[in-house]
């Protein structure tokens, strides 16, 4: 090579080598590195991803993260270890994914986020929430699915918070705006300290939903915005109300009907309001005929059995009477059937 030629290719390639001196300065390596299209900010730990741009979970979260915010995007399904793909724990402690569109989350979706306090799953659109979904979440406090759960996926969430005996550190569940019909005290959770149902469709509340409201003196419950028909099956929960404090809202708690009641708050609804004493004497004085027609039947019969004797002769008697008369019509009958026995009788 010549010597010219030698000396430009010395320059070139020490070009080279300063570029990429400088891209390895600015470029952050291993955990460092910020996700395509999102706002990451060190200083308190929160990469932001909005936008619609994520159609999954974005891959290099970095190390240093405690909130992950995913707002907007497209996400559809949370696989199997969404966060987590590699196996490796991550130190989450808020994780949000409101506002994804998200409709079905896989089983252990969630696993390897053992530091994950609080969880916002709020305004999506579940179908499909599977048994397991909750598990490895040990350390989880706030669980947040407002306006999100479809019937079918309402009942799944239940049964799953139900069978989450690892989710012993939940303190607030929010399950507003998603058309329940009833309060969900089957999630056995014994610390749990806030449940939230507001705006749904809730129109009664058993003796059986009052009687383990009684054993939770701790928790409390917010039921505004429901449509609670005011008659005698809410008498229980009335009297529960009256004298309970664990429900923040009962200011706010008013009958949507039936007439008059329509609007009166549930907190003065007093047992002859509902009707409930007209409802127990018409249950009685039911109750009181029936005995009373047991009892007349019972008379009958031990005057039937006291009398077997003579009641046994007058069958008989009558049996014989008609036995008479019966053979009076059989004779009649041959003597006009027989034109010859007619003439004879004339």
């Amino acid at each position: 090579m010549h010597g010219g030629a030698w000396m430009l290719y010395s320059v070139f390639l020490d070009q080279r080598l300063v570029c990429f001196a400088v891209l390895l300065f600015f470029i952050p390596v291993g955990g460092d590195y910020c996700p395509p299209s999102c706002l990451c900010a060190r200083e308190s730990g929160t990469v932001t991803c909005r936008g619609g741009e994520h159609p999954g979970v974005p891959g290099a979260i970095p190390d240093w993260a405690s909130t992950l915010i995913l707002r907007g995007n497209n996400l559809t399904t949370l696989p199997r270890w969404a966060f987590c793909p590699s196996g490796a724990r991550r130190p989450l402690v808020t994780l949000s994914l409101s506002h994804n569109g998200i409709r079905v989350i896989e089983p252990h979706a969630f696993q390897g986020l053992t530091s994950l306090l609080v969880l916002d799953l709020s305004h999506n659109r579940l179908v499909s929430i599977s048994p397991g979904v909750f598990s490895g979440l040990l350390e989880l406090r706030s669980l947040n699915f407002n306006q999100s759960l479809a019937p079918l996926a309402a009942v799944q969430l239940v049964n799953a918070l139900s069978g989450a005996e690892h989710l012993r550190s939940l303190h607030r569940l929010d399950l507003a705006g998603n058309h329940l019909t009833s309060v969900p005290l089957g999630i056995h959770m014994s610390n749990l300290h806030t449940l939230v149902l507001t705006n749904n469709s809730i129109q009664t509340v058993g003796r059986d939903h009052v009687a383990t409201l009684y054993q939770r003196p701790r928790m409390r419950i917010y039921l505004s915005l429901n449509p609670f028909w005011c008659g005698c099956e809410l008498e229980a929960f009335c009297s529960w109300l009256r004298n309970s404090s664990q429900v923040p809202d009962v200011g706010a708690l008013v009958c949507s009907g039936p007439g008059a009641r329509q609007g009166v708050r549930l907190e003065h609804l007093q047992e002859e309001e509902l009707g409930c004493a007209d409802q127990d004497l018409e249950a009685v004085s039911y109750v009181f005929l029936g005995l009373v027609l047991a009892l007349i039947g019972v008379v009958f019969l031990m005057v039937l059995y006291l009398n077997r004797g003579g009641i046994k002769r007058w069958l008989n008697n009558i049996r014989e009477a008609c036995r008479d008369q019966m053979e009076v019509y059989h004779y009649r009958y041959e003597q006009d059937s027989d034109p010859r026995l007619a003439n004879v009788a004339v």
